[in-house]
């Protein structure tokens, strides 16, 4: 099988922040039933085998929000993510590592 697309399934999960574990170059994301410590509400964001995603954020209600978005690979390492095209928010994710347990991105 193709490295490359194994590496690509495995972002097929919902993904958290994982704050305590950034350094001053990465920002690290584990899965969702991933045992967090106590926190005050953490972001992430889930990625489906159809190119779609949803971003998930900390609602002014200290409540979750999800929004719909799209995703695609970019280059060999990259993910471009947009969760409203009207407003052209993009976010280009530079991926440095992933498994089934851990994504690290470059900051």
């Amino acid at each position: 099988m193709n490295e490359k697309k194994v590496k690509w399934e495995m972002l097929y999960r919902r993904w958290i922040h994982s704050h305590e574990e950034d350094s001053e170059t990465e920002t690290v994301y584990r899965p969702s039933n991933f045992e967090f410590p106590p926190s005050r509400g953490r972001t992430g964001f889930e990625l489906k085998s159809d190119n779609s995603c949803i971003e998930i954020g900390i609602a002014p209600t200290n409540g979750l929000y999800e929004s719909q978005g799209k995703w695609e690979i970019e280059e060999d390492d990259h993910l471009k993510i947009c969760f409203n095209p009207q407003t052209k928010d993009i976010r280009i994710m530079h991926v440095a590592s992933v498994d089934r347990n851990r994504l690290v991105i470059m900051k």
